[in-house]
């Protein structure tokens, strides 16, 4: 036979034992369903940022090899009429 006091006290200790939510570190549901990168995605995102920068260095250099072509160009044809010129 127990005691009401016993009583009490057992059941304080089995409901002590369940664990309550804590609310200081909860996470909205949102965050806690977010998708988190593996990475193996992420070296794939961080790859195609350098290889768009990599590919507006390659036109940006087309562009000054085209502009250096065309001042060549000038440059030579000048170069022919000074040469008629002298002669």
């Amino acid at each position: 036979m127990t005691t009401l006091e016993y009583n009490d006290w057992w059941v304080r200790r089995i409901n002590d034992n369940i664990p309550k939510p804590s609310h200081e570190n909860s996470q909205s549901i949102e965050e806690h369903l977010r998708v988190v990168p593996s990475e193996l995605e992420i070296i794939k995102q961080d790859f195609e940022r350098k290889n768009a920068k990599l590919e507006k260095k390659i036109e940006q250099m087309e562009e000054e090899k085209g502009e250096l072509e065309i001042r060549r160009g000038c440059s030579e044809t000048r170069g022919r009429k000074i040469k008629k010129r002298k002669n």
